[in-house]
């Protein structure tokens, strides 16, 4: 019998569409909201992400759209500039999307071990 090596994992990729397979949330947009919350702009996020302003905001009011409900507070500029935070229901659904992702990771680890782990 061959050598064992490191454990294996098993990836996924968990992300929520609309009826007609448009993305609403996933892992890039959790990245943008979670950016934004720390650096509370939508400007410093995308510098952080290295993103161009205009794609970040696309994909932030494609999300809105396809929920139908406002997911940042926008405060404009000003003497003190701009910012934006996130609502209740952008903190709920980076909190539960999370939560869903870990699930998933999981259950496919635990399932995979137990159909291969005794091969590999």
């Amino acid at each position: 019998m061959a050598k064992k090596n490191k454990p294996l994992l098993t990836k996924s990729k968990v992300w929520i569409e609309d009826l007609d397979g448009n993305v609403v949330f996933g892992s890039g947009r959790l990245k943008i909201f979670k950016a934004i919350k720390r650096n509370g702009s939508i400007n410093a996020a995308a510098k952080e992400l290295k993103m161009g302003y205009r794609a970040v905001w696309a994909r932030i009011s494609a999300t809105e759209q396809r929920l139908g409900q406002k997911l940042l507070i926008k405060q404009s500029g000003g003497s003190s500039g701009g910012g934006s935070q996130l609502t209740p229901l952008a903190e709920a659904l980076i909190e539960n999307y999370e939560k869903v992702q870990q699930c998933v990771e999981k259950e496919t680890d635990e399932r995979f071990q137990d159909a291969l782990g005794t091969y590999l």
